[in-house]
């Protein structure tokens, strides 16, 4: 049992939603008898839940449902894009082929073509039919003609001929294939969030945006997760609308009760991956100049101020270095104008963050910013092969995503997957942040393992804070898995196999890496409502 009160406790005790009690088997055997349900774990082991800080829930739902374009999908050259967008347009039925045809994780990089499929490329597959094939980022995308025409998509800035579409047309393009009816919407929702729930996921944090989906579909995000009861993950909920006065905020949170901020997918730049990410300097791979700045500091400050005074957190999506300066210059003088006590009270949190130099994490931590990162990036785009090295060099790409830097330093950090960019596998996110490609940029598996629980519910505000543990008093918010060795971990970070003769206190958790198969979640319990189950 991963518990820091008893980390060799064998039993549990939920009641009432809450952790009753931890402790040995043999003292469990006087509760079974009064208790409504009894579970013998066979030496399963029990953990706390884990929180995805950065989920879109509506293009998780679409992603589950469309071609799946990354090597997960046995798409490993552009010839086999081209032949899955065939089978999937072929095995339609007739009165579907006027509806678009989805499809998500492409990346040129990883392709011997080194390019994405052109517009007529895709009418030829597709024989005519509207497409849109998102890229692995899903910060541009490709297009086909009857697409293109259908949402006037030529007279967007971002428009290329070939059908490659960033920016207001890659905007249009997603408002295209998001014209769902309510049944369809609804069904989505559910078909991602128990996704979420079958890979030990208690808690999500939905990033909304105009784009990404409605104020409605936000509003009814959160009527469907509210209780435990819905046996959904509990979800916090972020809507991405700039904001100018206080105002304006206000008019967002009457629209969305509940809503925990205005930021997430907040962009202040775009991706790496589509090279609209904000940089000092010029890309290394392209005469693609230096990315693009979405949001002034200007916009930045008045954003910040309008939220705080509505009572509510704010945020940003900033990737790129030249980004990160016009956020922090934005929060100073944000700071200037309502004082940091003020901002500290509803808080501040940046997603992504993924160039953070030793000037920016000075400020971070001064101004008490939070962090929601995305360790999985790094096991799929770092490295001296990986694409951050083919967009910035090999220099600057060492420098990605420093999360030794940013733990040692005490910025608080939360783990998320951004799925669909990546899949919802919290493990594997544990896993990429302990075996970072910059050897210097590992941290712990514990640290790891708590940014991925316990700091979730801290960023999604005070009144979650003390949730992520495994103790008597805490919600029960937990998943039972199996393992085939669980490890201890050493003081120097490491993992080694579990003896019992370790230390008491040292957290247990599953071997990651290696030719250790992952971990399978048998059960998800949110506040003592099991929301997954394998166990019957």
């Amino acid at each position: 049992m991963h518990s820091p009160a008893d980390p060799f406790a064998e039993a549990v005790l939920v009641e009432d939603g809450v952790v009753a009690w931890l402790g040995a088997d043999d003292t469990a055997d006087g509760f079974a008898a009064r208790a409504d349900e009894v579970i013998d774990l066979d030496g399963a082991l029990v953990a706390p839940g884990f929180v995805d800080a950065h989920v879109h829930v509506l293009e998780t739902g679409l992603s589950l449902e469309s071609i799946d374009l990354g090597a997960s999908g046995g798409v490993r050259t552009l010839a086999d894009a081209l032949d899955a967008v065939r089978r999937a347009a072929a095995g339609r039925p007739g009165d579907r082929r006027e509806e678009p045809l989805l499809g998500f994780g492409w990346d040129e990089g990883d392709w011997p073509e080194g390019r994405p499929p052109s517009r007529t490329e895709l009418d030829a597959a597709a024989g005519g039919a509207p497409v849109y094939l998102a890229r692995a980022d899903i910060h541009s995308a490709v297009v086909s003609s009857a697409l293109a025409e259908r949402a006037g998509l030529p007279a967007l800035e971002g428009w290329r001929d070939d059908g490659l579409v960033v920016r207001d047309a890659h905007h249009g393009a997603r408002d295209a294939v998001r014209d769902l009816t309510p049944a369809t919407r609804t069904r989505l929702y559910r078909a991602a969030l128990e996704h979420a729930a079958a890979r030990g996921v208690v808690s999500v944090h939905e990033h909304s945006a105009p784009g990404i989906d409605t104020r409605a579909g936000l509003v009814e995000l959160l009527e469907l997760t509210g209780e435990p009861g819905s046996a959904l993950p509990h979800l916090v909920a972020y809507r991405g609308e700039v904001c100018v006065t206080v105002d304006d905020a206000r008019e967002i949170l009457a629209a969305v009760p509940g809503l925990t901020g205005l930021g997430g997918d907040l962009n202040v730049d775009g991706s790496l991956g589509s090279r609209t990410a904000a940089l000092r300097a010029p890309y290394s791979d392209a005469s693609a100049g230096s990315g693009s700045l979405y949001l002034s500091a200007e916009r930045i400050t008045n954003h910040v101020t309008a939220a705080s005074r509505a009572g509510l957190q704010s945020g940003f999506h900033v990737i790129g270095d030249r980004a990160m300066d016009e956020v922090l210059l934005g929060l100073r003088a944000a700071c200037d104008v309502e004082g940091v006590p003020a901002l500290a009270r509803t808080g501040i949190r940046l997603e992504h963050a993924e160039m953070v130099d030793a000037p920016a994490l000075a400020t971070l931590l001064l101004l008490g910013v939070t962090l929601s990162v995305q360790p999985a990036f790094d096991a799929a785009w770092g490295g001296p092969d990986g694409m951050y090295s083919h967009r910035l060099g090999a220099g600057r790409a060492a420098t990605l995503n420093p999360f030794a830097d940013l733990a040692g330093a005490g910025v608080p950090l939360a783990f998320g997957s951004d799925a669909p960019v990546t899949p919802v596998d919290p493990w594997a996110g544990v896993r990429a942040a302990v075996e970072h490609h910059a050897t210097e940029q590992r941290i712990s598996a514990r640290a790891a393992f708590r940014a991925a629980t316990r700091g979730g519910w801290r960023l999604a505000g005070p009144e979650h804070w003390g949730t992520g543990d495994l103790r008597v008093g805490a919600p029960a918010h937990l998943a039972v898995w199996r393992a085939d060795h669980l490890a201890v971990q050493a003081p120097d970070g490491r993992l080694s196999a579990w003896n019992p003769d370790a230390q008491a206190g040292t957290p247990l958790l599953p071997l990651l890496g290696g030719d250790e198969p992952p971990p399978s979640c048998l059960r998800t319990v949110r506040a003592g409502v099991t929301i997954f189950d394998t166990l019957g």
